[in-house]
């Protein structure tokens, strides 16, 4: 058993007047293998999106339970509806599993071919013809690499073109290309697929990071010709981060929660006022404040030896659930975290890109000036703060842990 762990991101947008979209993404993830099903359904509004969303949903289900593949096909022929204007039930799908972090098993029908780019290249991989209940399926196998990326994709991104002539040079071979550069960048998984899903947006007409909602006018947004998703697994090493917010209850633990929060492997951050002093003191070292406000919704950072990172508490993490509830929608706040050197922006960053695991250690000490009548800020917010943004990160597939004191 290596130490790789799978990131997998994705992002959609409908067709345009469509309030559905008609693909869908299921993901299903522990600690050892992962599974990953785009389907598109036929045609596009809500019939596809039933469709769709039944085939990956069946699928990601049996296929965790290890049923055979055959098995999987026949079980979605006969649970799909059948359209009653075209008499049929149709829904392409890719699948991508991932088996103890060391081999990749890739299945596809009808959408576009997997992109795989490797050591920063695409790379070309065996695959075998099945014919399955009158279906031409494709599966593969092959050992992962750190850093593969995988890139799935519905239709809609090869078809994306302004107007209605399709763009002939706009195919798997151009996709691949647009995106080798990107291979060094570091980026998540769900930036990867942010960064391919605005490009096709683009091609159909519309500002990249701007997709239109369904009640607003695409007359000067762009048109999207068909509903367009990207999921992109990417396989990486796994990175510990440790975040430190607020005293303990009991000044009495105060040591044995720094002697615990810095024996742990990876990173540190640590966050709030009084939490910093408490750990300059117990390391012995000078806690310096930044005078810089670089932005004016966030609290200067600080400096202290030993420690990657510390900021003030409540107002930089509110500010990071944000962008992680942005994070998890159309990641369009990524625009902004992504370079500035705000205490929030930097925590976004190591959280959302850096970390895989992730260990909050949480003090439960009620903070005197927050008390005061009139303020904002309070323990009950705290502790609100801190399990929403937990939520998040569980959803961008980051193993949590949590600790009180």
């Amino acid at each position: 058993m290596n130490d790789f762990c799978a990131d997998i991101g994705y992002g959609s947008m409908n067709k345009d007047g469509e309030q559905l979209c008609g693909d869908h993404v299921e993901i299903i993830q522990n600690d050892d293998a992962c599974l990953a099903v785009l389907a598109d359904g036929m045609g596009s509004g809500v019939k596809a999106s039933i469709l769709s969303t039944l085939t990956a949903k069946l699928l990601s289900t049996m296929l965790a339970e290890n049923l055979q593949l055959e098995d999987c096909v026949e079980t979605i022929a006969l649970a799909l509806p059948v359209c009653a204007e075209r008499h049929v039930a149709y829904s392409t799908f890719t699948v991508i599993r991932i088996l103890e972090n060391e081999e990749a098993e890739i299945i596809q029908y009808d959408n576009p071919s997997v992109i795989l780019l490797r050591r920063g290249e695409p790379f070309a991989f065996p695959r075998t013809e099945r014919n399955i209940g009158g279906k031409r399926i494709y599966s593969s196998r092959l050992a992962v690499e750190e850093n593969d990326i995988f890139i799935m994709m519905s239709d809609g991104c090869i078809h994306a073109s302004e107007g209605e002539s399709l763009d002939l040079k706009w195919d798997v071979p151009s996709i691949t290309e647009f995106m080798e550069p990107f291979y060094d960048a570091g980026f998540t998984a769900k930036t990867l697929a942010t960064i391919l899903l605005d490009e096709c947006y683009a091609r159909y007409g519309g500002s990249p990071g701007n997709y239109p909602m369904p009640e607003e006018s695409t007359s000067t947004l762009g048109s999207p010709g068909d509903d367009t998703t990207v999921c992109v697994v990417k396989i990486r090493k796994r990175e510990p981060v440790n975040l430190l917010m607020g005293p303990p209850a009991d000044r009495d633990d105060c040591g044995k929660m720094l002697s615990l929060f810095f024996s742990k492997e990876g990173r540190h951050i640590i966050c709030g006022g009084t939490t910093s002093e408490i750990a300059a003191e117990y390391l012995g070292r000078k806690l310096i404040p930044h005078r810089e406000i670089v932005d004016p919704e966030v609290p200067p950072i600080s400096e202290l030896e030993g420690v990657d990172l510390v900021t003030e508490g409540v107002v930089t993490m509110g500010k990071v659930l944000k962008y992680a509830q942005d994070y998890l929608q159309d990641n369009e706040k990524f625009k902004q975290w992504s370079y500035k050197r705000d205490g929030a922006s930097l925590i976004a960053r190591m959280l959302f890109e850096d970390a895989t695991d992730i260990h909050f250690f949480i003090g439960k000490a009620v903070n005197p000036a927050h008390q005061i009548t009139g303020m904002p800020i309070g323990f009950d917010v705290k502790m609100q703060v801190v399990q929403e943004l937990e939520a998040c990160l569980r959803q961008m597939g980051k193993r949590i842990r949590v600790s009180y004191f």
